[in-house]
């Protein structure tokens, strides 16, 4: 259909129809459904009539090929005017081959095997009924108490806006309509859920506009350039307005300056809790508000079935409101294809064939070796030699449970168990195993048996860390270390005296006091996927160079939260050289700094950087700088060094901060090898958002710092004249 033809179609629709086509409920309302199980939030006070089921737009969270035929054939019987269906699913990190979780896959720093495994996930899906994802989602994330920081890509804005147009890019290709096996997108949360307050999920957020514009909508914008086809609305407050009531974020910004003309969500039920948050008397004036900001699709409460006709009847919102958001859900139905075929790519055999596939779990195990960042490797602990004697101890010595949140159809018995896989590396030498302690508990026995398989060992690899239900939505926690059960594992092993090499299974930056210090190497796994026990074993025997850096900082304490590269300095900076001084900016009792800075990673080689070479001491508007440094491998064997560019602006109308990442390079190089990394900087680069909200550059002074993480950089000066 051309626009016209879905303008016509508008025109045919009834208010009621209407109204309910900018509904979205679970697939539990539905004929040809045997979902069951409990469904979180308002299910009981819905009020949803029949014939709104049956003149609803879209379904959210039924997948199965064969399950999406059969209600899309039986939902078109009853249509009308013929107007399909939208399936659509929070396919975060892969359908059925589950990938790392996204905070892993930012540490990867490799947004070309990102934009794979979203488009490995929308094949997936596609071929499973669905039509669109809930995914990426861009939120900024700078404290790590907040369970869903492992769905993001880390704390920094460039970065997160490169990751955020790869996974576009993944799910959608290049059209939806004719690459049948792809899925639209839907960037979220729209816009800054990642600063809520306290790392309380759902909670307030109160930030400067200046602020949100510098650092919090980057990666949504990204997103958008790259042809996102949906947004989702957040939870929270934006300057004391809920998201999804709030004009100024979602007319004046999304779609008056964007120019965002694709269709906005609500996310669950946050139409209806604007009164929760005082900001709606009731459902009515919640509706009000939501459609006036320009949501277009209420996700599973009715304030827009049950109160749009009567606002559009008493004249206090224009039908034309209405008229438009349908319009773009049903010009999104036409992307998709769906007007043409009903039942797009969902197809029982090819799903067979393709689900969870061998060479879609290749690329999962791939990315999850890229994404285990090693933190410490003293003494070369690690990797394991072949011969090597090994007890295997801990609560995820043999668990299933490495999936993560958000794992969509994934099935943790389908994952490879890290003490399988190593059994199996391990082939000249042996694996014991012995549970240690459950994820919050601990025994007496269980000590016993773990130092019993210690003391037969050359070496001890400890499978620690959090079980999926400790992070994702939902998921905050005030204390952010391991559980106790399993710090007095750790501490009861250290007492063997052997060599420990830790390796953590978690969703979220910990603070790691009581296993960095007690451990001889760490590896830090996140939840990897399905693939992550291979994966994690060929990262411990060498099969795999460790290469991953770290894309938020691991804390001291939860005391420094939110702690973050990009920092101010403020007006009394600690001097590292006086630490003894008292009327600075610090802490007594902690560094101010990090335990593990943003970008830092180490390898099984080692790396030296020649010295920084640029172009020019002095910028222009129309000359950019060249920047280069040479790196040698200088270890024994062949790896990756990511080496990173960051500026700081030394005098800004408004603070700027110690440093920002710009550029970076992946040099890989054999033993005794050479690489440059040449970057291109320009002026461009150098603007930031000013006190009146405008964006340019200052002149002055400028920092140029590259080096192998945030903290270890060389540096030289420039100006911008």
């Amino acid at each position: 259909m051309n626009n016209e033809q879905l303008l016509d179609l508008v025109r045919q629709m009834t208010l009621e129809e209407k109204t309910a086509q900018l509904l979205q409920l679970t697939a539990n309302f539905y004929e040809g459904t045997n979902v069951e199980g409990q469904i979180t939030g308002p299910m009981e006070e819905m009020g949803i009539t029949e014939q709104s089921v049956d003149a609803s737009g879209s379904i959210l969270g039924l997948s199965g090929a064969q399950a999406i035929i059969d209600v899309q054939q039986a939902y078109m019987k009853k249509s009308r005017l013929g107007i399909p269906l939208l399936f659509m699913a929070d396919v975060v990190h892969g359908f059925k081959t589950i990938f790392p979780i996204p905070l892993a896959i930012g540490c990867s720093w490799d947004t070309e095997l990102a934009e794979k495994s979203a488009e490995i996930a929308a094949r997936e899906s596609a071929v499973s009924g669905l039509h669109v994802t809930f995914a990426p989602m861009v939120d900024l994330v700078r404290d790590p108490r907040w369970g869903r920081v492992m769905e993001t890509t880390g704390e920094d804005p460039y970065l997160n806006s490169l990751f955020a147009a790869a996974f576009v890019r993944g799910y959608q290709g290049d059209s939806l309509k004719d690459e049948p096996d792809r899925l639209a997108a839907c960037v979220k949360h729209f816009a800054a859920y990642g600063a809520a307050e306290g790392g309380r999920d759902y909670n307030t957020v109160d930030m400067s506009e200046r602020n949100l514009r510098e650092y919090y909508l980057p990666a949504y914008k990204a997103a958008l350039d790259a042809g996102v086809e949906m947004v989702m609305t957040s939870f929270n407050t934006v300057d004391g307005i809920p998201a999804s009531g709030n004009e100024k974020l979602m007319r004046g910004i999304l779609r008056d300056e964007w120019g965002f003309d694709g269709v906005l969500i609500s996310d669950w039920a946050s139409i209806r809790e604007m009164i929760a948050h005082g900001a709606a008397e009731d459902d009515r004036e919640a509706a009000y508000r939501a459609i006036r900001a320009g949501v277009d699709m209420e996700m599973m409460t009715p304030c827009y079935v049950h109160h749009l006709p009567e606002l559009i009847e008493s004249g206090e919102v224009d039908e034309k409101l209405i008229d438009e958001a349908v319009l773009r859900i049903l010009q999104l139905k036409e992307k998709l294809g769906l007007f043409d075929n009903p039942l797009r790519a969902a197809d029982p055999e090819r799903e067979r064939e393709i689900v969870f596939s061998k060479e879609h779990r290749q690329v999962s195990y791939e990315l999850a070796t890229k994404s285990a960042v090693l933190l410490k490797n003293d003494d070369s602990v690690l990797p394991l030699q072949p011969d090597a004697n090994v007890a295997l101890i801990g609560p995820f010595a043999q668990s299933p449970d490495i999936l993560g949140w958000w794992s969509c159809e994934g099935v943790k018995e389908d994952a490879v168990k890290l003490g399988t896989a190593l059994q199996e590396r391990l082939t000249g030498g042996k694996v014991q195993f012995a549970q240690g302690s459950n994820v919050h508990t601990i025994t007496a026995e269980q000590i016993a048996e773990a130092l019993e398989v210690a003391s037969k060992a050359d070496l001890i690899v400890l499978a620690l860390g959090e079980d999926s239900e400790m992070s994702g939505e939902g998921g905050s926690r005030t204390d952010i270390r391991l559980p106790a059960a399993q710090l007095e594992l750790v501490k009861q092993l250290k007492a063997a005296g052997k060599p420990i090499a830790s390796v953590i299974f978690n969703g979220r930056p910990l603070d790691l006091h009581g296993v960095i210090d007690e451990s001889d190497a760490v590896l830090e796994a996140w939840f990897p996927g399905s693939e992550g026990g291979v994966a994690i074993a060929d990262v411990l025997t060498g099969v795999v160079n460790p290469s991953a850096r770290l894309t938020m900082s691991f804390p001291q304490s939860v005391g420094q939260i939110p702690v973050y590269y990009n920092h101010f300095n403020t007006g009394r900076p600690l001097n590292p050289e006086k630490t003894e001084e008292r009327y600075v900016s610090k802490y007594i009792d902690s560094p101010n700094e990090p335990l593990l800075p943003f970008g830092y990673g180490l390898s099984y080689t080692s790396f030296s950087y020649g010295d920084l070479e640029v172009s020019s001491n002095e910028m222009t508007a129309e000359e950019s700088l060249s920047i280069q440094v040479r790196v040698t491998n200088t270890g024994e064997r062949a790896g990756v060094e990511t080496v990173q560019l960051y500026v700081r602006d030394v005098t800004g109308e408004v603070v700027r901060p110690m440093r920002e990442l710009k550029g970076y390079v992946k040099l890989a190089l054999a033993p005794g090898e050479s690489g440059t990394a040449t970057f291109t900087l320009n002026e461009e680069q150098l603007r930031y958002h000013h006190s009146d909200l405008s964006r340019r550059s200052d002149r002055g002074e400028f920092h140029i710092l590259v080096g192998a993480n945030s903290r270890d950089t060389q540096k030289k000066s420039f100006r911008l004249v």
